[in-house]
């Protein structure tokens, strides 16, 4: 039987592994020592002599020489959150540790809090509440787009994006795209049509941007293509804040009180002290609430028992990363 150890922050843990998850995991895998936290390790890597396997998620340590120096038998990594850019290294790559991650469980919640903000914002449902809110009347604003026929524009066809177009075909939307590295038949499978990223912003009723935040995708998204949108139309963003200039945005919503921007990141993150997020009428702010919360987290850890199975049965993994594919990643 392999060995194996979990390694990852404080409290995340049984936030991430569930009873039943740790039972199997327990199950199939020698877990000779109890759960660790990056400065447990470092205090005594010895511990991690005889590790075959690691689970780990949010708060994982960095796989950097001196850790993999002292793990000289891992030979997988099970990541049991989304983006794997804060554990894994250079010298990680180089010893060819197998390593997935729950990044497509991590999806689920994400999409869904993604349709649920589009459909909403095709009823103008935030126009609606707070200008009810601000006047102390109930109004009803003209011209809605309502879900019929309307256009949602997607930026990037990721595994978020990809699950959030699924999600819309269940809907008589038109869904348009931005995403340079998906083919067309691929896209139209998705019933999804590619245009430029100027023409998402100028089309569509509802904008919802899922860019990973890589060196260059910072800033992607300026002030011009807000400029762009049509007359009360939404912008929805749960991938990263650094993917926009906020500060062109916040320029074009003072001046656009019809646009509205329902953003669950930031750049920073929280917005600093101030910010005019905070009190622009035309801006809804939740706290990066989209991705798993409470008993969501486990479903990322029972996909990392599945992988597990898969692993142990010489199986092909469904959410293996490699190289490659990691430099694409957020």
């Amino acid at each position: 039987m392999f060995k194996g150890l979990f390694i990852l922050g404080a409290n995340n843990y049984e936030r991430i592994y569930g009873p039943a998850e740790q039972r199997d995991i327990r199950q199939l895998v020698d877990i000779y020592a109890p759960p660790q936290t990056p400065d447990d390790v470092k205090a005594n890597p010895a511990i991690l002599q005889d590790a075959d396997v690691i689970f780990s998620g949010w708060g994982g340590p960095r796989m950097d020489a001196d850790f993999l120096a002292a793990a000289p038998n891992l030979k997988a990594v099970f990541y049991g959150a989304g983006s794997i850019r804060g554990l894994v290294t250079d010298e990680f790559w180089a010893r060819d540790i197998l390593i997935t991650s729950a990044a497509a469980a991590n999806a689920v919640p994400v999409a869904e809090y993604t349709i649920s903000q589009v459909l909403f914002c095709l009823k103008h449902g935030w126009h609606h509440a707070l200008e009810i809110k601000r006047t102390g009347q109930r109004l009803r604003l003209p011209s809605m787009p309502g879900a019929y026929g309307a256009t949602v524009g997607l930026v990037s066809l990721g595994l978020i994006g990809r699950r959030v177009a699924e999600l819309l075909r269940l809907f008589d939307v038109n869904i348009i795209a931005y995403d340079p590295f998906v083919p067309v038949d691929a896209a139209a499978e998705l019933n999804v049509q590619l245009v430029g990223l100027e023409d998402v912003f100028r089309q569509a009723d509802v904008v919802s941007l899922h860019t990973p935040w890589l060196p260059e995708t910072v800033g992607m998204i300026t002030g011009e293509h807000f400029a762009l949108m049509k007359p009360n139309a939404s912008f929805i963003n749960t991938a990263r804040g650094a993917v926009v200039r906020e500060d062109e945005m916040i320029a074009v919503l003072q001046q656009r009180p019809d646009l509205y921007a329902i953003l669950d990141v930031t750049y920073p993150e929280p917005p600093v002290e101030g910010s005019p997020l905070y009190s622009l009428p035309n801006v809804v702010l939740t706290p990066h609430i989209a991705g798993s919360q409470g008993p969501e987290c486990y479903r990322m850890g029972r996909y990392m028992v599945d992988e597990l199975t898969r692993y142990l049965n010489e199986e092909p993994l469904h959410y293996g990363i490699t190289q490659t594919q990691f430099a694409r990643m957020a």
